[in-house]
């Protein structure tokens, strides 16, 4: 009789149990390092850029992302610097994942920084540590850093508005490091101006024609200078002139 009930029961018992995926250790349930961190100096501030992380380091959907915690590292030189050495770093922003104010922009799962309180000479490091809304904190970025140099020149820039299109025009080369081009930045009038170029590369030349344009909309452009510094480093100028201009009605 006891065999036979031990014969009813077993089955039972593992059909409750259920089949069991592998053993998460609860080290994995944190969000990943941000991504693709970038800085670069941009006028006489620091340009932050990162991608949130979408997953877990469990290679799971990260579904509670909160913010993230941008550090910061403050030194006289490069040769002051130690990458590993982490307890130098202090908090410089808390940044939740729906903040956007003058110094942060955000596109899609990109943020950008614009830090301000910087120093001419002095070199910057910058880790993103993520956090979830329970308060857990993810794995930090690597660190990433730049010197504070005075920015090049600005470039002047104008606009020739036609029916289909506006032509802009960039004046004036920089003194110091490599010329590489030109950031251009547009936005409708009105609106703030983005921190992400028009442009995913520097322009190289002295014009660009930007089409495709909303005919009900007037735009306001400026533009930045981009050199390379001897270091490596691209630095962009302060922000030109504004400019604003709309399509031309057809003659």
């Amino acid at each position: 009789m006891r065999r036979l009930w031990l014969l009813l029961v077993i089955p039972l018992l593992l059909a409750a149990c259920g089949k069991k995926g592998p053993l998460i250790y609860p080290d994995l349930l944190v969000p990943e390092p941000p991504a693709t961190v970038t800085l670069r100096q941009s006028g006489v501030g620091m340009k932050l850029s990162f991608v949130l992380p979408q997953k877990d380091l469990a290679g799971h959907p990260l579904t509670d992302l909160a913010g993230v915690k941008v550090l910061k590292r403050e030194t006289l030189n490069q040769g002051e610097e130690c990458n590993a050495c982490t307890d130098a770093f202090r908090l410089f922003r808390t940044l939740y994942v729906d903040i956007q104010d003058d110094s942060v922009r955000r596109y899609g799962s990109m943020i950008m920084v614009l830090d301000s309180d910087v120093t001419a000479t002095r070199n910057y490091a910058y880790r993103v540590v993520s956090f979830t809304k329970q308060g857990v904190e993810g794995q930090g970025s690597a660190p990433v850093t730049a010197v504070m140099v005075p920015p090049p020149r600005s470039p002047v820039l104008t606009a020739i508005p036609a029916p289909t299109e506006i032509v802009l025009q960039f004046d004036g080369r920089p003194a110091m490091g490599t010329f590489v081009g030109y950031n251009l930045y547009r936005v409708p009038k009105g609106e703030a101006m983005p921190f992400l170029p028009l442009n995913k590369e520097p322009l190289p030349g002295n014009s660009y024609t930007d089409s495709g344009l909303d005919r009900r909309l007037t735009y306001r452009y400026a533009a930045r200078t981009v050199v390379r510094m001897p270091t490596g480093e691209l630095v962009e100028s302060s922000l030109s002139n504004p400019v604003e201009a709309a399509l031309k009605d057809d003659e």
